[in-house]
């Protein structure tokens, strides 16, 4: 991958009802040059259009792939990969970083209303498989729209100098993390 190929990192951090959303771009030679900010609600269902209005919000044509850590932050307020690939005409790539056995049981467990259980379970179910990548000796956990499995494992492992999280990922939880502690 080239030196000057841009990734769109998004990571969240949250305390109470609203979770910090940050965005760091990062070139693929390990230089930060863009932020972005933004904030969802802890257990609501408006993430995935947060992840959108950060990518509008840039306004950059030189980003190539969005990648976001996980797939349900903010408290199983679920992504939706294909609908934030078809609003920002953007690959997306969602690492996670444990194996685990879904969400399924979990999200059914949190919540008590029926309708929201179905709504989060539908648009869960409705995203593309986990698979295991291994970066640097760690495994990490990855689904993707708009690039084939390879291409994806590709993108992660280009963006990951070290260890087993990518460079746009650990800087954006950082500064997520940031202004949760700033709260």
């Amino acid at each position: 991958m080239k030196s000057g190929a841009r990734a769109l990192g998004v990571a969240e951090s949250y305390r109470d009802e609203t979770s910090q959303f940050a965005g760091v771009v990062v070139r693929a030679s390990r230089v930060a040059d863009g932020f972005v900010f933004s904030a969802a609600t802890v257990g609501g269902s408006d993430a995935t259009d947060t992840v959108c209005a950060m990518v509008d919000h840039l306004d950059r044509e030189d980003i190539r792939y969005l990648l976001v850590a996980g797939i349900a932050p903010a408290w199983f307020n679920v992504l939706d990969l294909r609908r934030i690939h078809d609003r920002t005409d953007l690959p997306v790539v969602s690492v996670t970083f444990e194996s685990s056995p879904g969400l399924e049981k979990a999200i059914r467990e949190a919540f008590d209303d029926p309708d929201v259980v179905r709504d989060r379970l539908a648009t869960y179910r409705a995203q593309p498989e986990r698979r295991s990548v291994t970066v640097n000796d760690e495994t990490v956990y990855v689904r993707s729209v708009g690039l084939d499995d390879s291409a994806a494992a590709d993108v992660v492992r280009a963006f990951t100098p070290a260890g087993g999280r990518p460079e746009p990922l650990r800087v954006a939880r950082l500064a997520a993390r940031g202004l949760v502690e700033m709260e």
